[in-house]
Parts: structure tokens; sequence; C-alpha cells
């Protein structure tokens, strides 16, 4: 006996065989019965008497609970909105009643833009973090992203007359209402970082405020993503602080990340032409959130021995369509697919 023979499972009984006549006359009924299009066997054949009923009932069944299945809304046939992994994030439970008036389509899409751009920036250092555990996180604060983004765009494009690729991938540069920090570069990590700390704050803001609004379903999205987005903030956090308060090169790094994004962040707040929005109590007030948003990121990056950046506000307008050079270059790679062959399916 060797050394592996000592340690192998004892052999165990074969189970009766049947008789070796039974087995061939069973094979060849059934090679038979598949021949002549027929049921292999007496089990296949009550299944095939029960299938026409049962079979589309519980279609039928599987099919209304798809959305409440899935979290996601639903919305007569014409909205599809379910995760990309139905297992993953928090569950969203809103039925779209109504077309959205122009309005709230808008600001819809004005959500939806810049989560879109924030996960199309994230996807592009996939398989390029500094360790593969941040790489995966980066990746996954992406994918919320990205998801928050396809409720945003089918909603919008509902009381637009668009569907969500439509928005993603046939407008012109002037057309997208993202504002101007998400479409920043990545930049080195530190930069990264920088970005992600101060979106994921101004997020959970705006996130929270939502909750209350009149509008279910903006509400519902911000019920679900303000789950993700503390992930976000408190991953972020963690990072700026071990920027800052690790080494010198580290601390010059963070302290320059700050200095490329924050000349984007007042206008954040900028709330030019959602007035009527904010007396209906549909969108908040993006300027009523600025004095939390400072306080928030200031006591964090004070903590990381960093300073706030003083740099003079960019002045682009982004939300009318005014972009920096660099979402032109982005929306080049992202759309280049669905408009060299628009209309295909996969």
């Amino acid at each position: 006996m060797n050394g592996a023979d000592a340690h192998a499972p004892e052999p165990q009984a074969p189970a009766a065989a049947a008789p070796a006549g039974q087995v061939a006359e069973q094979t060849a009924g059934q090679a038979e019965g598949q021949r002549a299009g027929q049921p292999a066997g007496p089990a296949a054949g009550q299944a095939a008497e029960q299938a026409p009923d049962q079979v589309a009932g519980h279609a039928a069944e599987q099919t209304a609970a798809q959305p409440a299945a899935y979290g996601m809304p639903a919305v007569a046939d014409e909205l599809e909105a379910y995760a990309l992994d139905p297992q993953a994030g928090t569950p969203l439970t809103a039925a779209i009643t109504a077309v959205p008036a122009e309005a709230t389509a808008r600001y819809a899409l004005e959500l939806g833009d810049d989560a879109l751009i924030m996960a199309q920036r994230l996807g592009e250092l996939v398989a390029k973090g500094p360790e593969l555990e941040e790489d995966i996180a980066l990746t996954n604060i992406g994918l919320d992203q990205l998801g928050a983004a396809r409720l945003l765009l089918q909603y919008a494009g509902r009381g637009l007359g668009r569907s969500e690729d439509e928005l993603a991938y046939f407008r012109d540069e002037s057309e997208f209402r993202c504002c101007a920090l998400v479409e920043q570069p990545n930049g080195d990590f530190a930069q990264t970082i920088a970005k992600v700390f101060l979106v994921a704050h101004f997020q959970q803001l705006l996130y929270g405020a939502l909750l209350g609004s009149a509008d279910e379903f903006l509400a519902a999205v911000a019920a679900k993503s303000l789950k993700e987005v503390d992930y976000h903030v408190e991953h972020a956090d963690l990072w700026v602080l071990r920027l800052g308060d690790g080494t010198v090169e580290s601390h010059r790094r963070m302290q320059q990340g700050l200095a490329e994004v924050w000349p984007a962040v007042a206008e954040l707040f900028d709330d030019t032409g959602n007035a009527e929005l904010i007396t209906a109590g549909i969108a908040p007030e993006r300027a009523g959130l600025r004095e939390a948003f400072e306080a928030r990121v200031a006591e964090v990056i004070e903590q990381a021995t960093l300073s706030v950046p003083t740099a003079a506000p960019l002045m682009v307008g982004a939300r009318q369509g005014r972009h920096t050079p660099h979402l032109g270059f982005l929306l080049a790679e992202m759309q280049v697919l669905a408009r060299q062959h628009p209309g295909a399916t996969w």
C-alpha cells in the first residue's frame, strides 16, 4: 500500500444493476421514441400532458413577479429597469404610474448624467488599481453609479420620449447635463480618490434630501442609492486619511489631487433652471446643501493633515451644456460602438 492508498476512502458497494436485457430494452425504446419525436419514458409523457396549462401559468406568475423579485420599478410594458446583478445592491421598490413632466424628466437627466459619466470614468480604471482590493472597490463604486444612471435615464427617457441607450449613446456633448466635476480626468490615484471623495459627499447629501421628494420614483432611487453612497463616502474618507497622513509623497499627491478637482466643486450647488421643481417639492435646493458639504469635507481634510483648497471656481456652465474639453474625449470612447452599429442587439 502506498501513501496515496493510505488516505483513500474505502470503496463503496456498487448499486444493484438492472438486468442487461432490461437496460437494452429501455434504451432502445427511449431512442426509438426520440427519433419519432415522442417523449422518452412515462415521466416525460406526464410532463408533456401538464405543460400547456401549468408551464404557461408558471411563466405568467414569474413575469408578473419579476419587478418585485428583482427589486426594480414596474412601468407598464415600456420600462425595464432590472439590476445588472439581481443579487447586488439594495432593492428598489417603486412603480412609475405616470409619465414625468418635462421639467422633472430633465432634472432626472441631470442626476443620471452625473452618475453615468462618473461610472464611465471609474470604468477606465478597471485592472489599473494600485492593489487588487482597491481595483475591485473602485469598480464596484462605478457599478453602483451605473445602476443609478440606468434608473434615472430610463425615467428621464420616459418623459422625453427616448430610451436609456439613446440618451447615453446618441446625444452630443452639448446635450449632456452632468456637472464638470465628474468629467474631470482620473489623473493619478490620489486625484481619483479626491474626485470620488467630493462626489460621494455631495451625492450623500443630495440623495438624503431627495428622500422627501414629492416625486415617488426619485425618492425611491434616492433611498436605494443612498445606502450605496454611504459606502462610497466611507471608502473615500479612509483613503484621504491614509494618503494625507501617510508619507511625505502621499501627502503631497493627495493635496495636489484635491487642488486639481476643487475648482469644479462650486457648480455642484447650481440650481439654475430648477426653481419650479424646488417650489413643488420635487427637487431639493442644492445651494442649501453647501454649508453641510463644506463642513463634512473640511473635517476629513483637516484630520488628514491637509488643507482645504482655495482655488477659484471653474466657470463653464456644464449643467447648461457648456463642458470642459474632457467630456468630448470620454464620449468618443463611450459611444463609438453604439454609433458604429446603431440598432444592433447582442
